[in-house]
């Protein structure tokens, strides 16, 4: 029987919980150990949310010992195939340029992927330098993932179309059993950290519209991390100001996140800016809600709009109080919309799923 081949996926290991470094987690744990010999790099440079693209001399030596672990294990492990996760920022993007420099030097296969959709309109706006170090970069690799179909777009500029490959997002989750409201209430949940181009603000504004409609009718519940003070006192202000339904609380992982998406019967996540796969439609749909949220990224690739959810424009809390007042006011409506996510995420989005596009895209390049 061969030898598995041997494939090296950097990435960030949680904390902090956002969508790469869950990514990470589950992908290293997955079953493409069962195809291949799966080895791993921990590339996290930054120690909490608050540190993310601020400067220091601690991460700089952070990245001088991590790219020194990278040429360590290329040339004692010798991987097959190394799998290189990219930012779409000038100085992120440097940074990540360097792991696919020395994956050149020593001689081995280098795919790398994107976990966002912003990547064309940072290089749109580059400097001329910028642009061609980017072409030049992305010449020593093998190809892309990218998050969806309609994401492929982002590199035809780059790569032909047989190597760009579409390999969504896709996790199992023990999902605990759905709980009944005891107080009548319809409950709606915002799962995301808490920020302006989360839609924060904006669910918070429409919840004041649904309020003069719907007064008693329904909940909020908010689960997240601050990442400004400003955003903070914005929304509380406005909750406080007009006594809006919305409770605040702290940020939850794994199994106790799944206890408060079942216990809800409307996930709303609405970005206003570029998304990727946002892990927790994922984990909405795997729950069985229905789901409003925007078209950013690969988000209409999941939530279709009028099958499992609505998609609504960004920043227009007009437009979520409107699908949020339907939701609450139609029942049959509300529950055959988390059927239909339910539906959508087995077809589409679980783990074996995932692998089989990872399987497919790695064995292309391999072989």
């Amino acid at each position: 029987m061969p030898s598995k081949k041997k494939v090296l996926i950097l990435g960030k290991l949680p904390p902090p919980y956002m969508g790469p470094s869950v990514a990470f987690e589950i992908l290293i744990n997955s079953g493409l150990k069962n195809n291949y010999n799966l080895l791993h790099l921990d590339i996290k440079a930054n120690a909490s949310l608050d540190t993310l693209g601020k400067w220091s001399f601690k991460k700089l030596f952070a990245n001088l010992g991590i790219y020194k672990k990278l040429s360590n294990i290329l040339c004692t492990k010798k991987p097959d195939l190394t799998l290189i996760p990219i930012s779409q920022a000038t100085i992120g993007f440097l940074k990540d340029s360097v792991f696919i420099i020395i994956c050149k030097l020593k001689g081995t296969k280098c795919l790398i992927q994107l976990r966002g959709s912003d990547f064309k309109r940072w290089v749109s706006n580059s400097s001329f330098l910028t642009k061609m170090y980017v072409r030049w970069i992305l010449g020593m690799t093998e190809g892309v993932l990218v998050l969806g179909n309609n994401l492929v777009y982002l590199f035809q500029d780059y790569f032909a179309d047989e190597k760009i490959h579409v390999v969504p997002n896709g996790g199992n989750y023990s999902i605990p059993p759905h709980q009944n409201s005891h107080d009548g209430l319809v409950r709606i949940i915002y799962l995301a950290n808490l920020q302006p181009s989360k839609g924060i603000e904006d669910v918070i504004s429409a919840v004041k519209i649904l309020e003069q409609k719907l007064p008693g009718r329904f909940a909020l519940q908010v689960i997240g991390a601050w990442r400004k003070e400003e955003t903070k006192i914005n929304c509380l202000k406005l909750v406080n100001e007009n006594r809006l339904p919305v409770t605040f609380l702290s940020p939850v992982v794994s199994k106790q996140k799944f206890e408060y998406l079942t216990a809800s019967d409307i996930f709303v996540f609405t970005p206003r800016e570029p998304e990727g796969h946002p892990w927790v439609i994922i984990e909405a749909m795997a729950s069985g809600l229905p789901i409003i949220s925007t078209s950013q990224g690969a988000i209409i690739e999941s939530v279709i709009d009028g099958d499992n959810g609505f998609i609504v424009p960004d920043r227009n809390p007009e437009a979520i109080a409107g699908k949020l007042e339907q939701l609450i006011s139609e029942t049959s409506l509300r529950k055959n919309m988390g059927q239909r996510s339910r539906e959508l995420y087995l077809e589409n989005f679980t783990e074996e799923r995932m692998v089989e596009n990872y399987i497919k895209a790695f064995d292309s390049i391999i072989s």
